[in-house]
């Protein structure tokens, strides 16, 4: 039986094909139970102008490529044939996998997830790559967003519409962004449903953010979503105070960790309620040379107040 590997990956945009595959699979699995011959074939894509193979466009071939499954020859192709014709295994996949593809891939988007689910014990996610993964998870501290700290509204859209028009050109199998036309709308460009899809997920990824799966079609051109990509990574009352939320957070992480009653959480506590004071409505700390004065002309509501905030109550 001539069956594809795509039932088995789970190919994007293929549903009613994988399950017609799997079906061929299921029944070699069930004759071989009854004692009867059968072998299923799941096979790779096939390069070449006949079959479908030769249906695909570039942008197609492309994907498929970045999946992990390379275009077998034809002289490849019928070598795998004769050598499954010496195995007895009801379902076999005569497919040639690239690993450096997946490998790419895992590394690319910063998850082993984003690697076909059978293919991901042969990759591992670089530390580096899954550390910025877990960081973009709330669209903070992602490479992305801190790289607009500190610019101005205009270098930042240039910054985000560089990198809009370098994710575009990937999932096209451009050579860069220079091929992709800022102002002209994606879906003009070769962009389908799948493309479309997995340049969100992308999107998605290095950003921290989840987008719509219509964001080509809400915004169709790389302008229109580097300027949304704009407003949802750096809103501009949020931008001088991005770096002291991150920091805030990662703070928490760190405290969270440490077991209680452990000797030192008292000087902790000290030096977090001291930095608090700092930035109280008094704007002074224990022990500024304003304490005095301040004592002297306060009133009794706010000599109280003072002492419930003293002593953390």
């Amino acid at each position: 039986l001539f069956s594809s590997i795509a039932g088995t990956l789970g190919t994007a945009g293929q549903a009613n094909y994988a399950a017609g595959n799997t079906f061929l699979d299921a029944l070699a699995e069930h004759r071989r139970a009854l004692g009867l011959p059968a072998t299923s074939l799941g096979w790779g894509l096939w390069a070449g102008d006949g079959g479908m193979g030769g249906t695909l466009g570039g942008a197609d071939l492309a994907r498929i490529g970045r999946s992990g499954i390379a275009a077998l020859s034809a002289d490849e192709a019928l070598a795998l044939l004769d050598t499954a014709l010496q195995v007895d295994r009801p379902v076999l996949f005569p497919a040639r996998v690239d690993v450096a593809a997946l490998r790419a891939r895992a590394a690319d988007e910063g998850v082993r997830e984003a690697v076909p689910h059978v293919l991901r014990g042969l990759v591992r996610v670089p530390a580096a790559a899954a550390t910025a993964a877990a960081a973009g998870q709330n669209g903070r501290g992602t490479p992305v967003a801190e790289r607009l700290i500190g610019l101005s509204e205009p270098d930042q859209h240039r910054l985000l519409l560089d990198f809009v028009r370098g994710q575009a050109a990937t999932v096209l199998g451009h050579a860069g962004p220079d091929g992709v036309d800022p102002d002209r709308g994606l879906l003009d460009v070769g962009f389908d449903s799948l493309t479309a899809v997995e340049f969100r997920n992308r999107l998605n990824t290095a950003t921290g953010l989840r987008l719509p799966t219509t964001l080509v079609f809400d915004h169709p051109s790389p302008n229109a979503i580097a300027l949304l990509l704009r407003d949802e990574l750096a809103p501009d009352a949020d931008t001088a105070t991005r770096p002291a939320l991150d920091q805030i957070d990662r703070l928490e992480t760190l405290l969270s960790g440490i077991p209680a009653g452990e000797a030192d959480t008292a000087k902790i506590a000290e030096r977090l309620q001291a930095l608090l004071w700092k930035w109280s409505d008094t704007g002074t700390a224990p022990g500024d040379d304003t304490d005095q004065d301040t004592l002297d002309t306060a009133t009794d509501d706010e000599l109280f107040d003072a002492l419930d905030r003293e002593l953390g109550q």
